[in-house]
């Protein structure tokens, strides 16, 4: 029987939870669908990861709102997928004035923004009602620059005060993306990760630096955070929970991108290396959401980057069709 493509077969509600982590910092969740982060300080708000249109932004604005009046000023794009970022026009009117990113975060926008738009779109039938009120592409107003710090330099590091409350705002190094982003509220050990780090969900590699990454998560570890809003999946409590999602999230990196290293020296097609990848990913990670739609674009990237394509290929809704169609074939 053929699997429905993608998530075009998830069209259930889930349940939402909008959870205070800390004096400041709010987890903004819903049963592995994708995270969203609140900072509230005294005078302004930031909202890590804006939801995937302005109807479902309108959502999580009305939860904050139910604790909170201050302007909603900032808005952080953790990285440069559609599902993340294509609701932050509706916080204009909540006093949204710059929107973050990393650098690598706007290269990212510029070579492939638009094809991702159609792509996550149809791969997302659900988490894309509405999505005749997103205006097109979202553009940082700020950008971070600076070093990689996967090659020793100094990352470029924003800090924003938001009124009794500091958030640090930097690339930590490669790892979903080339040009991931991170919140840290130093003075309460609250981590935003963005899809650098997942729980209990399907960790979506696609456009991923699967070399790199699991230095990028220990680059994390070493903040000792004792809370985390990951990109999907619950919020962790306690620096042992925090430990266990960046384990988690390790683990499925590191046994996918050895599954496509092996599949690549053994000349496998495409089809072969996602049965090979079944051999190791199923058991561990088979039950988790999102799984089966993740592990076909997964196993396509760690294959391309086991045989040197470095710089990810850009995935097309046409792309993802035939990919998805040869798998099944």
């Amino acid at each position: 029987m053929t699997k429905a493509f993608a998530s075009q077969a998830d069209l259930a509600d889930k349940k939402i939870t909008f959870q205070q982590l800390s004096a400041h910092c709010w987890a903004y969740t819903a049963e592995g669908d994708p995270n969203s982060g609140v900072i509230i300080g005294d005078r302004y708000i930031l909202v890590s990861d804006c939801t995937a249109t302005p109807a479902m932004a309108r959502d999580l604005i009305a939860r904050i709102r139910t604790v909170s009046d201050k302007p909603i000023k900032y808005v952080l794009l953790t990285h440069y997928h559609a599902v993340r970022v294509l609701g932050a026009s509706a916080y204009v009117a909540e006093g949204a004035t710059e929107i973050i990113a990393s650098q690598g975060t706007y290269e990212l926008i510029v070579e492939r923004g638009k094809e991702d738009m159609q792509s996550e779109m149809e791969r997302f039938p659900r988490l894309f009602r509405n999505a005749e009120t997103v205006p097109g592409l979202t553009w940082p107003t700020m950008v971070i620059g600076g070093g990689d710090p996967a090659r020793g330099e100094v990352p470029g590091k924003l800090t924003l005060d938001l009124g009794g409350v500091q958030v640090q705002i930097w690339h930590p190094g490669p790892g979903h993306t080339r040009g991931d982003t991170i919140a840290w509220v130093e003075q309460e050990k609250v981590l935003f990760s963005g899809d650098l780090v997942e729980y209990d969900a399907g960790v979506y590699t696609g456009d991923a630096q699967l070399e790199e990454w699991p230095a990028t998560l220990e680059a994390l570890r070493r903040l000792h955070a004792e809370a985390l809003v990951p990109g999907r999946g619950e919020a962790m409590q306690g620096n042992a929970q925090v430990n266990k999602a960046l384990d988690y999230t390790k683990r499925w990196v590191e046994t996918l991108f050895r599954a496509g290293r092996e599949a690549a020296a053994a000349n496998m097609d495409l089809k072969a290396a996602m049965a090979h990848a079944r051999k190791s990913m199923d058991p561990v990670f088979g039950h988790v959401f999102i799984y089966e739609h993740c592990l076909p674009f997964d196993v396509s990237r760690a294959y391309d980057e086991a045989r040197g394509i470095k710089n990810p290929r850009i995935w097309t809704a046409e792309r993802d069709k035939e990919m998805w169609a040869a798998l099944q074939a």
